[in-house]
């Protein structure tokens, strides 16, 4: 196990910088997730803190040394990619122990770490296959088994999951997820996957645009967004935004609809604001102040999805728990429950004070 320390860590490519200046501390035996769209830089982070892709500036510190020159094979870390990497000549057998062959590791040692990571992991009875005899989720589990054997500081998963069908996804986070407790080392986990980061992360770094927009525990991120984009990035499904304007202690919406906010002041110079608020914080209630006309309806049993539109055009998503007689083209009502509004200033994006804590 180890701490990672990255200290304003920056990355550029000739006159483009990609990351920003960067601060993180990651403690020993964390489950790290970096979550973000596509090109916010997460994969890249991950790759300068493995050592295979160098630093422009700024420091990566493992266990309190500076490893920003040290190769990658030198600093105590081991990677899962998301195409596997395994060598297709080679059996599982040999995949897992190549590695420490060519550290001229003792046999018995070899032996005794491949059979633990294989019996861990549960694919002891294909030791004798290649990887073109297994599935994508043996597959998976042989190239997690080779950084296993390594028994590294430090695990990274670059986006590992994203070749696997959604059910067997669901199986391997939870595998993953596993692994962690019972091996107790530190992970970094790349995903473009809110749920995977909320399921499975200690700590989460929503990166945007070569940025960290919020670093904290799943349920900090969930329940109090520093802004509007972590708030509509973490959930499922994302927040509802609506345009609201200050009306006294209550909030306005474009068509003149006034919502009570169930705050006694909102401690904010500014008029202009995002009322934001979850699908399952928006209740169907007939003397409810927001009216919506339903465009379409969910229904998956334990739970259902309505989709609403406002007079303004506006869309909201409302989650209910169990069926519903609702459809497509009924007029319906909602209230807010007061303790799920978040406010975000419209000019900057960030969440009012008087909602923030």
């Amino acid at each position: 196990m180890a701490d990672l320390t990255l200290k304003n860590v920056k990355k550029s490519y000739g006159d483009v910088d990609v990351i920003h200046g960067i601060d993180m501390e990651i403690k020993s035996g964390e489950f790290c997730v970096f979550v973000g769209p596509s090109g916010c830089g997460k994969s890249t982070l991950l790759r300068m803190i493995s050592g295979l892709e160098p630093i422009t500036s700024g420091d990566c510190v493992i266990d309190g040394e500076v490893v920003n020159h040290v190769p990658a094979a030198q600093r105590g870390l081991a990677m899962v990619f998301q195409s596997y990497a395994l060598y297709p000549h080679m059996s599982v057998k040999k995949n897992l122990s190549f590695g420490l062959e060519n550290l001229n590791m003792p046999k018995a040692e070899i032996a005794k770490r491949v059979n633990d990571a294989a019996t861990m992991l549960q694919i002891d009875d294909y030791l004798n296959r290649r990887p073109g005899q297994l599935s994508g989720g043996q597959r998976q589990r042989v190239a997690i088994g080779r950084a296993v054997v390594r028994e590294p500081k430090i695990f990274l998963f670059d986006e590992p999951l994203s070749n696997l069908d959604a059910e067997l996804r669901v199986t391997m986070r939870r595998e993953i997820a596993s692994l962690h407790r019972r091996l107790g080392n530190t992970m970094i986990y790349v995903t473009h996957d809110q749920v995977e980061a909320m399921t499975m992360a200690d700590k989460i770094a929503v990166l945007r645009a070569g940025r960290v927009e919020q670093f904290g525990t799943p349920l900090e991120l969930f329940n109090t967004p520093r802004n509007r984009f972590v708030a509509g990035f973490i959930g499922s499904p994302p927040m509802n935004f609506v345009n609201v304007t200050r009306t006294g202690d209550s909030l306005a919406l474009a068509d003149g609809t006034v919502v009570s906010t169930g705050h006694t002041h909102l401690n904010d110079e500014g008029t202009d604001f995002e009322l934001g608020i979850r699908p399952r914080s928006l209740l169907i209630d007939p003397d409810g102040p927001i009216k919506a006309t339903v465009s379409e309806v969910e229904q998956l049993g334990t739970e259902s999805y309505v989709f609403g539109t406002l007079a303004t055009g506006e869309t909201l998503t409302v989650h209910m728990a169990g069926q519903t007689t609702v459809k497509a083209g009924d007029k319906i009502a909602l209230t807010p429950d007061t303790d799920g509004i978040h406010l975000f200033r419209r000019d900057n994006g960030l969440a009012v004070p008087a909602f923030a804590a």
